[in-house]
Order: structure tokens, then sequence, then C-alpha cells
């Protein structure tokens, strides 16, 4: 059943549409217009941040630092689980939200509103559990204590993809921490980002630990801010390509920093792997959030002796999802992001079908309002295709053969990116061996998912820096203090 206009509209009307900054919510001069990408349609308009008010919300995050390191550990987890429980009781509106500016199907924004919301739950109960150590030196004489201090106020900046998971994932452990933080959401998804400050201000958040910037100009709203000396901490999802340029401007200060950047997922499937086990997770891997996911499956490596049946009931599957707004319960498939990604889906899809590639379902762009673009399987994909190098980020499945098991082992990691992989064996020997051999920070043995709050989401290579998530989600927001004591 399709949500009525009157919803829609009263969802948008309650999201605040100002800058957060010192507890206040600011209007500006000029807007940014908030598109939904599945009708090319304006819903919304957002403050649109100077860089002169993303220096101001870091003097808010400076000015609040030191009240909020010092507020005792129970009380920060409990302004989180109430976030937490908010969060939870408002799901079904912040979904809608999320569908209307994102495009994903409302069942998946669902999903991220859970996932989103407990980050806040986990870093709730990790802010009581911050601990030291303390030891005789081996020498004698010597006591040795360490001690955490949070690090400092931190610049979160979160992508459009996945609006909600992504600042509560930097946000939760930040203020469990007891560090305070500005965050610049995504210019296509301010929305859903404003929504969660709401969430937190409504949930006894101080003024000032959290400020939250929407701007059309990224670079030159944020490039100040990295590079002033009072910011402690850098944390950032999205390219690779702007993550090396981030990285490049907080060496200036020495920042602490988090990099969750691109991916170019494999997606192993050996000879004696249950193939339908293997589709579903496939269908997981590639079609959550629209494969507009860093984690999304992007290269299928299919043992030669089962890459003909793998790639027919993959295309059977992907072929029947149904597209449209995904505001429709029924609605499997929304729109990608904007046309830019529809005309980089194109292009890598052509470039496949040129080296010799088959299309079994999908494989060309769908005409009409918004920015759709069909589940697409390609067969007999060459390794030369630049779908075996450059991450997708939509709906396009391409299959590519291996004949031994270290063969499909080097074209898993014949990448610069290491972030995540997917391995599909029937053989627990094998599944070690294999997820020993990967070089990703994640591997995902007989599972299409890997992302879970209690786990450390990171990668290696150009895929990123730092873990977020589980017990070592925290530590990215702590410092160390060693003291040592003559005794």
């Amino acid at each position: 059943m399709a949500v009525t206009d009157e919803q829609v509209a009263r969802v948008l009307a309650a999201v605040p549409k100002g800058l957060l900054i010192g507890g206040k919510w600011i209007n500006t001069d000029k807007s940014i217009e908030v598109e939904d990408p599945s009708t090319g349609k304006t819903i919304a308009r957002v403050a649109d941040a100077t860089p002169t008010q993303g220096i101001e919300a870091l003097d808010a995050a400076v000015e609040a630092a030191d009240q909020w390191a010092a507020t005792d550990p129970r009380a920060r987890g409990e302004v989180l689980r109430r976030a937490f429980e908010l969060l939870t009781d408002q799901a079904d509106d912040i979904a809608l939200l999320m569908t209307l500016e994102m495009g994903k199907p409302l069942a998946e924004a669902r999903g991220e509103v859970a996932y989103g919301a407990e980050f806040l739950r986990w870093f709730s109960e990790e802010a009581v559990r911050i601990a030291g150590r303390y030891s005789v030196a081996p020498s004698g004489g010597t006591r040795l204590l360490t001690m955490k201090h949070p690090v400092g106020p931190v610049y979160a900046i979160t992508p459009w993809n996945f609006p909600l998971a992504m600042g509560t994932r930097k946000l939760g452990p930040a203020l469990a921490a007891g560090c305070t933080a500005v965050v610049k959401p995504a210019a296509q998804t301010p929305l859903t980002t404003l929504a969660l400050a709401a969430v937190l201000v409504e949930a006894g958040l101080p003024d000032g630990v959290v400020n939250v910037i929407t701007t059309s100009q990224s670079g030159k709203v944020s490039e100040p801010i990295i590079r002033d000396p009072r910011l402690r901490k850098l944390t950032f999802t999205g390219s690779t390509q702007v993550g090396r340029r981030l990285i490049e401007q907080s060496a200036q200060q020495v920042l602490k920093i988090s990099m969750e950047l691109g991916g170019n997922a494999p997606f192993l499937v050996f000879a004696d792997a249950d193939l339908d086990k293997a589709v579903d997770g496939a269908m997981l891997a590639k079609m959550r959030n629209i494969g507009e996911a860093c984690t999304a499956a992007n290269r299928f490596l299919v043992h030669s002796s089962v890459a003909d049946e793998f790639a027919r009931k993959l295309a059977g599957k992907m072929g029947a999802m149904r597209i449209g707004r995904g505001i429709d319960d029924q609605v499997q498939v929304g729109p990608l992001i904007d046309s830019a990604a529809v005309d980089k889906v194109t292009e890598l899809v052509a470039d496949a079908v040129n080296q010799g590639a088959t299309v079994l379902t999908g494989g060309t762009s769908i005409d009409g309002p918004g920015h759709f673009y069909p589940p697409t399987v390609l067969a007999d994909v060459s390794a030369t295709a630049r779908v075996f190098t450059e991450e997708i980020f939509g709906p396009v499945a391409p299959v590519i053969i291996f004949r031994t098991d270290q063969e499909g082992i080097d074209m898993a990691n014949d990448t610069e990116f290491g972030l995540v992989a997917y391995a599909f064996t029937e053989n627990l020997s094998r599944a070690i061996t294999v997820a020993e051999q990967l070089q990703t920070g994640m591997v995902g043995i007989n599972q299409g998912v890997v992302s879970n709050p209690a786990a450390p989401f990171g990668g290696v290579k150009a895929s990123g820096l730092g873990r977020e998530g589980g017990f070592e989600g925290i530590e990215e927001y702590l410092e160390t203090k060693y003291v040592g004591i003559a005794t």
C-alpha cells in the first residue's frame, strides 16, 4: 500500500530545515533544494551554510567540549539510550523521510533505522566501559598507569547512501567517548541527518555537543574546519578520491582520522557452494540499497563449473524485482541518487558489452521521471572490463569465471580496494583458507550482509583507515595517556 500525500507532507513539515549551531536552529540567506530521485521534483529546501557558519559550528563544539567530557559516563550513555528509544518510536516517519530524499524502498529504509538506532544503544553501553590499566613495570620501582580521554572536537562528514546509519555510527561512539561534534551531511540527503539531530536534542543532549551544517559548498566549508587547530578528529565516509584529499588537509594539524572509503567487493562462489544459498546471498550483497553501497558485491567471481547455473538463477531473481518509487511497499528497487549515477552505470555496462559480455537481464536505462536503472546481470565478463576495477554503485552484477581456488583469490585481491569480500563454499577448511588470504577488512562466509553494530566495520588498502562499531569503534575517539608513578 502506497504512502498518502498527507503522510508525506506531515513528515517533511516536521523536519527542521536550519543549521543546528549551539543548540539553536539557524536559517540562512540561501538554501539547498532536496530532490526526490524517483520523481526529480524538489521536496524541501534546507539552509545552505557558509564557511563562516561552519567555523561558528566548530566554535560551539569547542565551547561545549570540556563540560561534555566531564559528564559522567552513565549520563552520556543515558542520552544515547533515550535517543535509541526515540528513533525506534519514530522509525516509520524517519524511514519515509529517508525514502523520499534518497530513494531506497521503505522496507530497506526501515531496516536502516533499526540498524542505525542500534549504534546508539551499543555505544550507550560502551560509554561506561571505557577503561585504562594498572601494572608494575618489569624492572620494578615504577607503577604504570594508563587512562583514556576523549580526543576532542570531531568533524564528521557523512554520505548520502546511508544518511541515518552513517550518522549514528559516528556520533554514537563520539558522544559515548565524551567528544563534541560538527556533522556535515551530504547535500543530496540532509533531511535524515537533521531529523537525527532533532532526536538527539529531544533526548536531552546539551547545547553545542552536536552541531549540524548543511551546505552546497562542501569543500569551502570543510577545509577551514579541518585546518583549525582546535579540531582534533576527522571522520569521513565517502569516495577514496575525496578521502585522499581530506587526509592531506588533516595532515597539517596531525588529526586523528577515520576513513571509510570506496570498495570493489568480490563475491566468490566455489565449485562446492550451495548455489541456492549463494544466489540468495548475492541478492543481499548486490541489491541492498539498490547497489549503492560500499559493501555491495561488485564482482561475482564464480567457478567455471557452476558459473552458467549461478548466473541464470541470479538473473531470474534480479529480473523479477519490482521497480518504482520506494514509498510503495510493493517496490523492491528504487531509483539511483541522480542522473550522473545512471550515466555511470550505463557507461560501465556498455563497456562490458563492447568487450564481449552477455546481458542476461536488464542492461538498458529506463526513460521517464526519476533516475532508474534496472537490475542487470552480465555473463562472460572480461577481466579487462571497467566493471572489474571500478565501483559500480548500481544494480549491476557482472559474472567472471575462475578455474582454481588460487586464481579466484588472486582475482579477488587484484584491486586497490579492500573493504569486504564474500565467499560461498560448503568446505570449512576452504572457508578458513580463503578468509585468511583475502585482502579485505571484512569477510562474509556464506552470507551476503556483514554489517553489524557489534562488529568492527572498516577496510584496508584504499578502502580506508580505522574501524567503526564493535568494541573497537569507541577507541577511534579516545586518546591514551600513560602516567609513570615512582614507588
